[in-house]
C-alpha cells in the first residue's frame, strides 16, 4: 500500500490543517519536514513535483497535490469512510467551500500573510493597527458563522474547521487573542477544537513555534498585550 507523504513545516498553518485532517481520518502517512530557509522547497525535484514551490504538498503515489484546501478535500474524497468531514450534499458542501475560501482569501492571505510581511520583511516595530482592525472584523464574522451551530459549517466538524483553526489559533497566539467577552462563540469553538485528542501534536505545537518567533520580533512594550495569548500557549489555545 502506498503511504501518502506530506511535505512542509509544522509552523505553517496550511500544513497543520492537513495534519489535522490526516489524523481525523486516521490515515497512515509520512511527514517530511522541509527547511524553507535553506531552500529545500526550491530543489529541482521539489519544483518538478510542485512548480509553485509552496507548502503543504502531498505526494500520493504518482499524484502530487498542493494547496491545503485542495489536499484536505482530496483526502476526504479518497480515504474517508463517510462524507461527514466534507459533505457531498450540494448546499452543505457549498457552505464548507465558502468557509475554506474565507480562510484563504481573508484570514490567511488578507490578514495573516500581511501581518507576517509587516513584522518580518518590513521590520515594523509594532503590529499595524489597521491590520489588527481587519483581524477583529474577521473574528466578528466568524462569530456570526457560529451563531446557530457549534462548528463553522454546521452542526458537525468539517475540514473547514481544521483549515480555519490552524490560522485562527496562530493569530490568537501571536497577534490578537480571541477575547471571550467579545467573541464568546468563537472562543468556545476554539476551546472545542483544542480539546480534540490530536490537536496539541498536530496544531498547537507548530502554532507555539511560530508564536515564539513572532513574539521575539515585537518590542517589549507589547508584552502585556500578548500576555494572555502566551499563557494560553502553555495551557492550550482557546481554553477558557
Amino acid at each position: 500500500m502506498v503511504i501518502p507523504i506530506l511535505y512542509g513545516t509544522e509552523s505553517s498553518p496550511p500544513v497543520r490543517a492537513v495534519l489535522l485532517t490526516l489524523r481525523a481520518l486516521q490515515l497512515e502517512h509520512e511527514f517530511r519536514p522541509l527547511d524553507m530557509l535553506a531552500g529545500e522547497h526550491l530543489e529541482p525535484e521539489m519544483l518538478r513535483k510542485n512548480p509553485q514551490h509552496t507548502v503543504p504538498m502531498l505526494e500520493d503515489g504518482e499524484a502530487c497535490i498542493w494547496d491545503s484546501h485542495a489536499i484536505i478535500g482530496y483526502l476526504v474524497n479518497k480515504y474517508a469512510m463517510s462524507d461527514e468531514l466534507y459533505p457531498k450534499d450540494p448546499l452543505q458542501r457549498a457552505v464548507v467551500d465558502q468557509r475554506l475560501h474565507f480562510e484563504t482569501g481573508v484570514l490567511f492571505h488578507g490578514i495573516f500573510k500581511q501581518l507576517q510581511r509587516a513584522i518580518f520583511k518590513e521590520g515594523a516595530t509594532e503590529v499595524p493597527k489597521d491590520r489588527l482592525a481587519e483581524l477583529r472584523d474577521a473574528y466578528a464574522l466568524l462569530e456570526q458563522f457560529l451563531a446557530e451551530n457549534p462548528y463553522l459549517a454546521g452542526p458537525r466538524l468539517t475540514i473547514a474547521d481544521f483549515s480555519i483553526v490552524a490560522t485562527v489559533s496562530t493569530l490568537h497566539l501571536s497577534y490578537c487573542p480571541v477575547d471571550g467577552s467579545k467573541y464568546p462563540k468563537l472562543s468556545a469553538w476554539l476551546a472545542r477544537l483544542s480539546a480534540l485528542p490530536f490537536y496539541e501534536e498536530d496544531n498547537l505545537r507548530g502554532a507555539r513555534e511560530l508564536a515564539d518567533r513572532i513574539r521575539a520580533k515585537l518590542p517589549k512594550q507589547f508584552d502585556k498585550l500578548w500576555q494572555k495569548a502566551f499563557e494560553d500557549i502553555k495551557s492550550g489555545a482557546g481554553k477558557q
